[in-house]
């Protein structure tokens, strides 16, 4: 199984070859880069690092630019780790970009959940309410009784109530890959995928549909440029122009 870090850019519209118009979210995904590799041996398990998103280092904490420094990572904000069995290939500093997918694959979508804070159980259940509004009717938008008196004397476990809605971990499966943009590392696919605009994604293969693809990794000269405007090319000087 191999997969991606992204951030979701937004909803947009494309149209297939029918001319039928159709729904789209593209996904920012990667250059994403290997901070390290778990193996059986080691560590119990199989699976793969990658590091996504390019940041000033001193907005890392100094254990995380101690890590990716130590695997000849660039300074990164959203790294996580995805179960793999397929290794071959994959090293501390190689980068992964989405030359991984084509489209017509099928991928599986984490991410948190857009966060409606408190609410109803109308809104966060669907309950229908009132069936009417006549004199005399005392329930409106409230969930009605939730106990009986006598047996068992307490709210059951489980009762669906009012609470804290969304901001969850969400994974939606068998999501299409219509179109790739491998010079812009984006990621267009059928329908939506959790969180808001911006919101970090884990991107892998669909666990259900899998097509058996390999990890297709580069050398990690291609390093994105820091956001660390000391770090940016420096406009040249007249001593540098006679120079």
């Amino acid at each position: 199984m191999i997969g991606l870090l992204g951030k979701k850019v937004g909803m947009t519209q494309i149209f297939d070859a029918d001319g039928r118009q159709v729904a789209v979210t593209v996904l920012k995904a990667g250059p994403c880069f290997v901070s390290a590799v778990r193996t059986k041996e080691k560590d119990g398990y199989t699976a793969v690092q990658l590091a996504f998103d390019a940041i000033k280092e001193s907005r890392m904490t100094k254990a995380k630019q101690g890590h990716l420094k130590k695997a000849a990572c660039p300074a990164l904000r959203f790294v996580r780790e995805i179960r793999t069995p397929d290794l071959e290939g994959l090293k501390p500093g190689l980068r992964v970009s989405v030359d991984s997918f084509e489209a017509g694959d099928y991928i599986d979508v984490s991410g948190t959940s857009i966060g409606k804070g408190f609410q109803g159980v109308v809104k966060r259940h669907h309950f229908k309410g009132a069936q009417t509004k006549s004199h005399g009717t005392k329930m409106g938008r409230e969930p009605g009784s939730v106990g009986a008196s006598a047996f068992p004397s307490r709210t059951i476990k489980g009762l669906r109530m009012p609470g804290r809605m969304g901001n969850e971990r969400v994974t939606l499966q068998n999501l299409e890959i219509l179109k790739i943009d491998a010079d812009n590392n984006l990621i267009m696919i059928r329908g939506a995928v959790p969180g808001v605009e911006g919101g970090y994604l884990i991107i892998k293969e669909a666990l259900k549909r899998s097509g058996n693809r390999k990890w297709k990794v580069e050398g990690a000269e291609a390093t994105p440029k820091s956001k660390n405007p000391e770090a940016e090319d420096k406009p040249q000087t007249s001593s540098s122009k006679k120079a």
